[in-house]
């Protein structure tokens, strides 16, 4: 009987071990300051511009949508230097899928044509 009963305490254990694996071996998508990261580090690899800040951040139905503010050429003084705004699309890993300028401007100057920032 003692064997039976460490058959059936093993089998049990062994199914707990089995959904414990299942649940840590699904893939878990990044959170928003994993995707923040991630975003800035692929437009930094693809441009080889510097990413600076990140000035809109959404999630979308396939994944998220950021603009990403990015030094495009350093002057002297600094507030002269020409910077560009970047719509940036990731899809739900994280994973860059596309971007484009959609300004630029002078780091000193104020955005007047469009309030909110946007």
């Amino acid at each position: 009987m003692s064997d039976t009963r460490n058959t059936h305490a093993s089998q049990g254990s062994h199914k707990s071990q089995n959904s414990d694996r299942g649940s840590g071996g699904v893939d878990k998508r990044p959170g928003p300051m994993e995707v923040l990261r991630q975003a800035r580090a692929q437009l930094t690899e693809l441009t080889g511009m510097t990413a600076e800040t990140v000035s809109s951040f959404e999630q979308t139905e396939d994944g998220w949508s950021l603009e990403v503010e990015v030094l495009e050429l350093e002057r002297v003084p600094d507030t002269m230097s020409l910077m560009g705004s970047y719509q940036v699309e990731l899809d739900a890993d994280g994973e860059l899928t596309g971007y484009r300028r959609i300004r630029r401007y002078e780091r000193g100057r104020a955005d007047a044509h469009k309030p909110g920032g946007r």
